[in-house]
């Protein structure tokens, strides 16, 4: 699964985490017979993120700021039997992404988003977005934010996603199992994961006092009983009171776009 491309991340940045859980899961579901390799394609966004196509040996392709959910429904529905992934800052996903993700998980297409989500752009050394957290100073923000940040994994199950997870990149066996999960759900598979931006805005130590996995009665395909265990902490920010839930909160069965489509 690896490259010869050089890792270029920060030392010690969790993006490198990530990559190593999805290679796990790439690799085993393969050796299970689960997925043929050829048949996966990775897309990748603007930001941080976006260097992990460089470091996965599968076809891949890299798309405009925000513009990368297009491209992978349009992959999809040419070839209905690929595995799509896509990797995603939450910058690329919920300020210039936006309309795209509501749309994706409105329609249901069978795709997997995997957010790298550290509530901050980093890539151009550490603006405010979305999700920064009000209060929050930055380059754009040097007297702090006076935004609201919104919750992401509201607005994912608002919109019709029929799989709905948060994981923590520092928690490497955790994300690896959340992954597969999505992978082999049929439907637009939604997950958050946390991934503090060392350098701009490191919240390590906050997330690793505060995340807890929720219990077996999850996941649930009961949206109002997802919604109140996400909103135990709804900001799932630092400086909210409040523990942080990860796991599969929703996950249902309904028809996806490409099957209504080819029909």
């Amino acid at each position: 699964m690896a490259t010869k491309s050089k890792i270029t991340w920060c030392p010690g940045c969790p993006n490198s985490q990530i990559l190593v859980s999805f290679r796990q899961v790439v690799t085993e579901l393969v050796q299970n017979g689960l997925l043929k390799i050829e048949n996966m394609a990775a897309f990748a966004g603007i930001g941080c993120h976006g260097k992990i196509s460089d470091y996965i040996n599968v076809n891949s392709f890299t798309s405009l700021h925000g513009r990368m959910i297009p491209a992978m429904t349009g992959a999809k529905c040419a070839n209905p039997s690929l595995t799509v992934v896509g990797f995603s800052g939450d910058g690329d996903s919920y300020d210039e992404g936006l309309e795209h993700l509501i749309h994706a998980a409105k329609r249901n297409s069978d795709i997997n988003l995997f957010v790298h989500d550290n509530r901050v752009f980093a890539l151009t050394t550490g603006q405010f977005n979305a999700l920064s957290p009000k209060g929050f100073k930055s380059k754009s923000t040097p007297f702090g934010s006076i935004e609201e940040p919104f919750n992401s994994l509201f607005l994912m199950l608002s919109a019709g996603a029929t799989f709905v997870a948060r994981t923590y990149a520092g928690d490497m066996a955790g994300t690896k199992k959340i992954m597969q999960a999505a992978i082999t759900h049929k439907g637009f598979s939604y997950v958050d994961i946390i991934q503090p931006c060392i350098t701009f805005f490191d919240t390590r130590d906050y997330f690793k006092d505060k995340v807890y996995w929720i219990g077996e009665d999850f996941p649930t395909n009961d949206l109002k009983v997802a919604m109140e265990k996400i909103s135990e902490n709804a900001e799932d920010l630092p400086a909210q009171a409040g523990k942080v839930p990860l796991g599969i909160f929703y996950k249902v069965d309904k028809p996806t776009f490409e099957e209504e489509l080819y029909k």
